[in-house]
């Protein structure tokens, strides 16, 4: 296993994804508001599907990333071929107990159910090819159709229905037909540079690897995503049940603009798994605490200059667009979901750590843990108080602050591991005192101009400090390989 992530497909893998968001963007401030209500479906769809999609994977996703470095490329290709064998039997069970359960409950509801089995299917073949291609260090391609094409078959399906005849059980019929194609793509693509093939036999394959040990490691990490739906995406099945559709579409506004913001640290993450998993077991831990504090600081300040940007230019960009009465009201969800985004991203590779290091128990205890507390949260917030999806955003941001803050805590007790150091805080007050300075001040007549001066000053603010210090050394060597480039 390489020590180095490939900057290539770092620089691919960053690409690809703010071309998706590009889009995305583009999307969400002009097209999904004209039918919110329709947005929210989407979502509630998307929501089942996260729920059933765990439980096909079953945990063998991560089981991939854990083993496959210690294992021979024979051994490798069996463990691959097992966990497509283990996901197809699963779905069928899945199945079948969906038809039981449909004739237990047959509420409206029931319907979009099943389209979010029949997506969870899709997306769980996704995330298995796409595990494998971070294995195999080739993540820009399967980047490239996971990212873009759901980004222009949701906005295809919105025109669909407003403009022609389409209704919307068809609009969220080819929304997860594109789905199906991602997956036919990637899982060729991953055929091309890995020449997987079925097995029926894997005596071999245990005899090297446990099978207690990996049906373990796998219901560990089975149980944490299964939590981590409760966790993060509960809110897009409980607005609907206490507010509207409409509302859960006012509510996903918000989460896609914010988590534009995270792209950056999601392409580090995806990059860093197999990396991290070799030097926990190679036991190189000075070297993991290295990274550890490296990458935290640069994930920051890409984080909190980006959610600078947005908390003094989102007003002003909002005014200009002919949506701004639908858009505004997610405007404080943005605010408090970026702030949730800046702070997972300072803490750096903690979830990854875990993951691959003897302590992999601790993400269920956690992230069970912070399901209780988000449900909790939002149950309150939204039955006993007027706040709304204000609400909804607040318990958010509470819970997953409490979660990050036991996460880092945590591997300091056992691992001696630490995400920050003198210059992180110094650069968190500085970047804090610029973005502050910059959002008061006073707004004038001229929209456009308030927002091209105040992004603009946020802008060449912090990139002051990149350039007058070593606090955030990979984007400064980004930034001088690009301006070398130019001649610069």
């Amino acid at each position: 296993m390489q020590d180095k992530i490939s900057t290539k497909q770092a620089f691919l893998f960053t690409l690809i994804n703010y071309i998706g968001v590009l889009i995305g963007v583009v999307s969400t401030v002009l097209v999904y508001p004209q039918d919110k209500e329709l947005l929210g479906i989407i979502r509630f769809v998307d929501a089942c599907a996260q729920i059933m999609f765990p439980i096909i994977v079953l945990g063998s996703t991560h089981a991939l990333i854990n083993f496959y470095p210690k294992l021979s490329e024979r051994l490798q290709g069996k463990l691959f071929s097992f966990s497509l064998l283990s996901m197809a039997k699963l779905t069928i069970g899945v199945g079948v107990l969906l038809f039981l359960g449909s004739f237990v409950y047959q509420g409206a509801e029931m319907k979009y159910v099943i389209m979010g089995f029949i997506l969870a299917i899709s997306m769980a073949y996704i995330e298995l090819f796409r595990r494998q291609a971070t294995n195999l260090q080739r993540i820009s391609f399967p980047t490239f159709f996971e990212k873009i094409i759901p980004k222009i078959a949701l906005p295809t399906v919105f025109l669909m229905v407003i403009y022609t005849s389409f209704s919307v059980d068809q609009a969220v019929w080819y929304y997860i037909i594109a789905y199906y194609i991602i997956a036919i793509v990637i899982g060729s693509y991953i055929h091309k540079h890995f020449k997987y093939s079925w097995h029926w036999k894997y005596e071999d394959l245990f005899a090297y690897v446990g099978k207690k040990e990996y049906y373990a490691y796998s219901l560990f990490a089975f149980a944490g995503s299964f939590g981590s739906f409760f966790a993060f995406r509960v809110d897009s099945l409980m607005i609907p049940y206490f507010i509207s559709y409409e509302a859960n579409g006012t509510y996903n506004i918000g989460v896609t603009l914010a988590s534009t913001l995270a792209i950056p640290a999601t392409g580090v993450f995806a990059l860093y798994a197999p990396i991290i998993s070799d030097l926990i077991k190679r036991a190189e831990l000075r070297t993991l605490n290295m990274k550890y504090k490296e990458v935290a600081r640069n994930l920051f300040f890409i984080g909190m200059l980006l959610f600078s940007c947005v908390a003094v230019g989102i007003e002003p960009l909002f005014k200009l667009l002919p949506t701004y009465d639908k858009l505004a009201p997610s405007i404080p969800i943005i605010y408090l979901l970026g702030i949730n985004v800046v702070i997972n991203m300072s803490t750096g590779f903690s979830t990854e750590i875990i993951s691959y290091s003897k302590y992999y128990r601790f993400n269920l205890v956690s992230i069970l843990s912070l399901m209780v507390l988000n449900v909790v949260l939002n149950y309150v917030l939204l039955a006993y108080t007027d706040l709304g999806i204000f609400g909804v955003g607040l318990a958010s941001l509470l819970s997953l602050t409490l979660f990050n803050v036991a996460k880092t805590y945590y591997i300091y007790q056992k691992m001696k591991l630490w995400p920050f150091d003198k210059n992180f805080f110094l650069l968190f007050l500085l970047m804090l005192v610029f973005g502050v300075v910059v959002f008061f001040i006073p707004a004038s007549s001229h929209t456009l101009i308030d927002l091209i001066v105040k992004v603009g000053l946020v802008i060449v603010l912090n990139f002051i400090i990149v350039f007058k210090t070593n606090w955030v050394t990979g984007v400064k060597a980004m930034l001088d390989k690009l301006l070398r480039k130019f001649g610069l």
